[in-house]
């Protein structure tokens, strides 16, 4: 190992360089702090100014999960006016058949039991099932007491106050359900316009039956609109219309009783194709007809008609 040398300018002469341990040390902590310094500055700029890929992967699903929080609340908002559309119209469905309001079974729903089961008390949830158990006991016993009155009335002849609750037409699958009441977009026109009935759509021929017993007030014979249609008046402010037919085998002022041949299925006046335009009104007003089908249908069939209806968006005619 070669000895070092620096020049002494006091002694004008050489003198040999000497390096003590602690003048090591300090030179090997000094470019250690220099280093680690760097090494922080380089850190900083990278983690700054250049984004990783799972760092720009992860703006982006913040960037969509603040969209759909935004999206998430206005359907929130949306189905809480859909709900309470549904309750008031459920309520409206129980005061016109059973002059009874729609049961209430309370807000909490089983699944907020189930994500709450380990912080309640078990006596408290003991309490709230009991509670259930009688409103739902409560409940049953006011259906039960509505079908007596019903079958009493029945039974007794007392039915002019009932509105009509039977299908027009003989063994019916729900499947061949059209559109119900509302905005339905015209099968000719293709724009939405306002439909008044229920298609229930059938073969050209089939017997059309009186959904109640009742008289005949109007017999139109007609190649435009609803074509041929009976109207049938059954007291207590309801009516029905049967339409597009494409014969009738009633008259004016005529009494029919309920399953009564009134006519057959056609496609007269502007119809897409062989169906029954079925309308039923209380004091004027249209109202569903999907709603007055419980009683000759089994309960699958019933919510099967009641889907077909709501989800079909072009009407026959």
């Amino acid at each position: 190992m070669s000895k070092k040398y620096e020049f002494d300018k006091v002694g004008m002469e050489f003198k040999k360089v000497t390096h003590s341990v602690w003048n090591i040390l300090g030179t090997i902590l000094k470019y250690f702090l220099v280093t680690a310094s760097l090494a922080v500055v380089y850190y900083l700029v990278f983690s700054l100014v250049i984004s990783t890929d799972s760092e720009r992967k992860l703006r982006r699903e913040n960037q969509m999960y603040e969209r759909m929080y935004g999206m998430m609340v206005e359907k929130e908002e949306l189905i809480g006016e859909v709900l309470a559309g549904l309750r008031a119209r459920d309520n409206h469905i129980y005061l016109r058949l059973f002059d009874a309001d729609a049961p209430d079974f309370g807000g909490i729903s089983p699944e907020s039991i189930l994500s709450a089961i380990d912080t309640i008390p078990d006596r408290d949830i003991v309490a709230y099932t009991e509670r259930k158990l009688d409103a739902l006991k409560d409940a049953g016993k006011n259906i039960e007491e509505n079908f007596r009155k019903i079958r009493e009335r029945l039974d007794t002849g007392q039915v002019s106050d009932l509105p009509p609750l039977h299908l027009p037409l003989a063994d019916f699958a729900y499947a061949r359900t059209g559109a119900s009441i509302g905005e339905k977009i015209n099968p000719f026109y293709k724009v939405p316009v306002q439909h008044n009935g229920l298609d229930l759509i059938s073969q050209q021929g089939d017997t059309v039956y009186a959904a109640a017993a009742g008289t005949v007030r109007e017999v139109i014979r007609s190649r435009k609109g609803l074509g041929n249609v009976v109207s049938i008046d059954h007291g207590n402010g309801y009516t029905t219309r049967y339409a597009h037919l494409e014969n009738t085998a009633v008259v004016r002022g005529q009494k029919v009783a309920r399953g009564s041949r009134i006519g057959q299925v056609g496609m007269s006046g502007n119809s897409f194709a062989p169906h029954l335009h079925y309308e039923v009104l209380k004091d004027t007003v249209w109202l569903d007809p999907v709603h007055f089908f419980f009683a000759s249908l089994k309960p699958d069939e019933y919510i099967g008609m009641m889907f077909m209806a709501a989800n079909t968006g072009q009407s026959m005619d």
